[in-house]
């Protein structure tokens, strides 16, 4: 009788060694489960195993591992040189030569400048041309535009900006704010947002400036430009002793208007001004005009005076009749003197008489 069957192929108890030949009549010993990692399960004469790594690489082909119901996958190699060498170092070094020239090689425009620094630390000022410095992340360089002229608009967008005259009043007042860059060291490194220094450095020299002024001179226009010179030169006053780099080209007010709470009644203001200066100005017209009158009538009597010395009683029967052909001059009287005889008169009522019943003229057919 055969004995148990152990799990790993022999009958327990049984002394037979691995690869005897069974006695007749008895089945052969069954062999233990197959390796799915061992093509075939290997021969059958030797002892199984457990597959190592080795064994799993080696009996993969050389297009890869082998799936069973379909096609090979085409295998990912890389390039070899003609000599058999790797392209791995060669293109390593291509990689080297292009982050030298790209960081190392600078080419800075007419109208720029370039800031180096080593480490984070300020090291030196590229002028325009081409420049060479370490590569990164040795130095490292910031090219900035310096003479192209920037502008600041204040207040930005349709705020109001109400700033106090000299008398006590509000304005709602825009203006705009041209600058450059001096000295592109200190703009970088001297403050910490030179921007916004620049805007509120103008407003503050705006304040004080329209503080200067009264409200007519600032809405007419007529102390604008002395205000647009105070701001720019208290700007750059203020600028230089922050030793900010920055250079103020100019200043240009935009709108002066009153404030919106108020702009009706200071329109109606406006319009009351204007008709009393229009009021004013025929007043001085029509003075003017007397006065021109009445000296033109002093010289002429002073030129009549000089002639009535040399000749008084032609001169006095010439104003005479002057007199009275500026009063009569007008009427349908004829006047003449009593002495001797007038054969015709040609009164104006016979003269007007004879023009109406001469015959019109007819048009040329």
């Amino acid at each position: 009788m055969a004995g148990k069957r152990s799990p790993w192929g022999k009958p327990a108890g049984s002394g037979a060694e691995p690869g005897a030949t069974p006695p007749s009549g008895e089945e052969p010993p069954p062999r233990g489960p197959r390796n799915p990692w061992l093509p075939g399960g290997g021969p059958p004469e030797r002892p199984r195993r457990s597959a190592s790594i080795e064994d799993i690489f080696r009996n993969r082909g050389p297009e890869g591992p082998r799936r069973s119901g379909g096609p090979q996958g085409p295998r990912f190699r890389l390039p070899e040189r003609p000599g058999g060498g790797s392209w791995l170092p060669i293109a390593l070094a291509a990689i080297v030569a292009v982050w030298l020239m790209v960081t190392s090689i600078h080419q800075v425009g007419p109208k720029e400048q370039g800031i180096v620094t080593t480490f984070g630390k300020y090291s030196r000022t590229l002028q325009p041309g081409l420049n060479f410095t370490l590569p990164w992340p040795f130095q490292n360089t910031e090219v900035t535009d310096v003479t192209s002229i920037r502008s600041e608009e204040i207040p930005g967008g349709t705020g109001e900006k109400l700033i106090l005259t000299g008398d006590q009043n509000l304005v709602d007042l825009s203006y705009l704010v041209r600058w450059n860059i001096k000295d592109l060291k200190q703009y970088r490194f001297q403050l910490a947002e030179p921007d916004e220094t620049i805007r509120e450095v103008a407003e503050a020299a705006m304040r004080s400036s329209v503080a200067e002024h009264e409200l007519d001179e600032v809405l007419s226009g007529a102390g604008r430009a002395a205000i647009e010179q105070r701001v720019r030169t208290r700007m750059q006053a203020i600028l230089d002793a922050y030793r900010s780099g920055v250079l103020v080209q100019g200043v240009e007010i935009d709108k002066t208007d009153p404030p919106e709470m108020v702009v009706e009644a200071f329109k109606d203001v406006s319009a009351a001004q204007q008709d009393a200066d229009a009021d004013i100005n025929r007043a001085e017209a029509y003075s003017q005009q007397l006065l021109a009158r009445a000296q033109g009538d002093a010289s002429e009597f002073n030129q009549i005076y000089a002639e009535y010395r040399m000749a008084p009683e032609v001169t006095r029967r010439r104003l005479y009749y002057e007199t009275m052909e500026s009063v009569l001059g007008k009427t349908d009287k004829t006047i003449i003197e009593a002495d001797g005889v007038t054969p015709y008169l040609p009164l104006p009522e016979v003269r007007r008489r004879a023009e109406q019943a001469a015959p019109q003229p007819q048009p040329a057919q």
